[in-house]
C-alpha cells in the first residue's frame, strides 16, 4: 500500500506545485507499532522545490501541501515531515 500511496502523494503534489525537485521517503517501517501505523497512515518524509512557494511562509507552504492532499491526510498518512523550499531558496542552498 505504502508504494501506492507515495505514487499518489508523487502525482498530486508534482500537478499541484509544478515541482522542479520532489523527493518523498516512506519512513513507515520506522514507526511500526505506533498508532497511526496500525491505524493504516503511513510516516513520509517530502521534499519538494516549487516557484508556488516564493514569497510564502514555510507555514503557509505546509497549509499547501496539506490542503493539497486533502482526504490523503485523514486516512493514508499519519505523518508527514515537509522541506518545502522557492526555486531561489533551492539555488542558494545547492539543490
Amino acid at each position: 500500500m505504502s508504494a501506492g500511496t507515495v505514487a499518489r502523494i508523487r502525482e498530486i503534489l508534482s500537478d499541484r506545485f509544478d515541482a522542479h525537485v520532489l523527493d518523498i521517503e516512506d519512513d513507515s517501517a520506522l514507526h511500526a507499532g505506533h498508532a497511526g501505523a496500525r491505524d493504516g497512515g503511513g510516516h513520509y518524509r517530502v521534499f519538494i522545490v516549487s516557484p508556488a512557494f516564493e514569497g510564502c511562509s514555510r507555514v503557509l507552504r505546509q497549509r499547501m501541501i496539506y490542503d493539497a492532499l486533502g482526504d490523503m491526510m485523514k486516512q493514508d498518512i499519519h505523518a508527514l515531515a515537509i522541506r518545502a523550499l522557492s526555486a531561489a531558496e533551492a539555488n542558494k542552498q545547492g539543490h
